[in-house]
């Protein structure tokens, strides 16, 4: 029941159920717990988006405390479809070939994205929902707007909003701006490169508050501003799966997408060696990857000799994929080994740690989500320089697997919970406006 004294808040986001993949779960569940605490959440979305992954399961999963509200968006990759609709799906879920493996039309996608659409491409959308939204904002008696990116172009809606209609703005990056691993890969000319530059500064300098996912993304914004910063990591909810016993094999899990560039050799090398060296290990040992996987990849895998040991399961909805998470016998975590990536805490590190699965993370040094693993005793962090240690845990997690004895002790978990991150949101951001 929605009481007369809630408070409205206006969210402000493009990835929204039916939308799969990891952009969807925050504000999805930072939604259903805001009424709890008494705000009732306004929804803004596109009415006709262009999603590169659909989980048309987790639309049941929307509050119905939520009030929604949809209007149409220009979409220019459905245009670039009609040109290569593998190549455009590709980028727009992530996937950039690397450098020596592009085509000339990935090529040609990539610099009219970087170009053409800056801060992406989804700016088309900022002036018609200003123009919808403040009449909105008026109409409703909303005090206070919640902008999240990526795509950043959502912010610049903040931006205008703020101006025009005298509310409370608070910036909330999923990601980084222009410090993101892909930024770079976008064939930036030195004018759009610079106006990335001019547009994050805006928004960052605008906002009355920047909401960020790591302490490395808040020390690079308060480099930009004065304005208060909130780190708010992403965090797990209580998940209605069908409790199922593990698998019967040695199974290493990877949940989300592989890029070209999260391709980490030591581990397949190190996998390589136990399936020529340890008795038993290539007749209990498969790779689970469930999600988008690039072709780099899967030529490393056929490289090292592993591809008869990898189920390629692809895109599975939320609930199937977290039923793999907890059933497998590892987790594998890996981001990029760049200076970039030090801020990237992986959303599904969050549901790994309830998963009671044992978690082996790859990274760059220095990682955010290096510390969280070591508080939480959730699992093991390697760099990519450390094949040796890496193959001595694989052996050992073998070794207690064949004992029925590999297990893991998570300590401290309560305070990544989705209700209790919500509560954290609405005390230091929200209450305080």
């Amino acid at each position: 029941m929605k009481t007369t004294d809630q408070k409205k808040v206006l969210i402000i986001t493009y990835y929204w159920p039916p939308a799969g993949g990891p952009g969807v779960q925050r504000w999805l569940k930072f939604v259903k717990y805001l009424p709890d605490f008494g705000y009732e959440p306004h929804v803004y979305i596109p009415e006709n988006p262009t999603y590169p992954i659909v989980d048309k399961k987790l639309i049941s999963e929307v509050s119905e405390k939520a009030v929604i509200i949809k209007q149409k968006i220009k979409e220019p990759y459905r245009w670039a479809s009609f040109l290569s609709e593998k190549n455009t799906k590709k980028i727009s879920s992530g996937i950039i070939p690397s450098k020596k493996k592009q085509s000339f039309v990935e090529k040609m996608l990539l610099w009219v994205r970087g170009n053409f659409f800056i801060p992406d491409a989804r700016v088309l959308w900022v002036k018609p929902s200003v123009s919808f939204l403040k009449e909105y904002i008026e109409t409703h008696q909303i005090d206070t707007i919640i902008t999240t990116g990526p795509p950043h172009s959502l912010h610049l809606i903040g931006m205008h909003l703020k101006v025009q209609s005298n509310v409370k703005w608070i910036a909330d990056f999923r990601d980084p701006w222009t410090t993101i691993g892909y930024h770079k890969a976008l064939l930036l000319n030195k004018k759009s490169e610079q106006k990335h530059f001019d547009l994050e500064q805006q928004v960052v300098t605008s906002a009355d508050k920047i909401i960020v996912t790591s302490i490395t993304t808040k020390n690079e914004f308060a480099k930009l501003t004065s304005k208060p910063i909130e780190v708010i990591t992403n965090g797990y909810d209580v998940e209605k799966v069908t409790k199922s016993v593990l698998d019967e094999q040695f199974t290493i899990a990877h949940i989300g997408s592989l890029l070209s560039e999260r391709n980490p050799r030591i581990l397949w090398k190190a996998l390589k060696e136990l399936v020529k060296e340890e008795p038993g290990f290539a007749v209990d040992f498969r790779l689970k990857l469930i999600g988008k996987v690039s072709q780099d990849v899967l030529d490393a895998l056929a490289e090292f000799k592993l591809s008869k040991f990898v189920d390629n399961l692809g895109y599975l909805s939320h609930d199937e994929a977290v039923l793999h998470q907890r059933k497998s016998q590892v987790l594998l975590l890996v981001e990029i080994d760049s200076e970039a990536t030090r801020c990237i805490i992986p959303g599904k590190l969050f549901e790994y740690m309830v998963s009671e699965r044992p978690i082996i993370a790859i990274g760059p040094k220095e990682s955010d989500f290096e510390a969280i693993l070591k508080d939480t005793n959730t699992g093991q962090f390697f760099l990519y320089d450390e094949k040796w240690k890496l193959k001595e845990t694989l052996l050992a997690h073998y070794k207690l697997y064949k004992e029925n004895n590999l297990k893991v002790y998570p300590v401290g978990l309560q305070q990544y919970s989705r209700k209790n991150l919500t509560e954290k949101l609405v005390k230091n951001c929200l209450a305080n406006h």
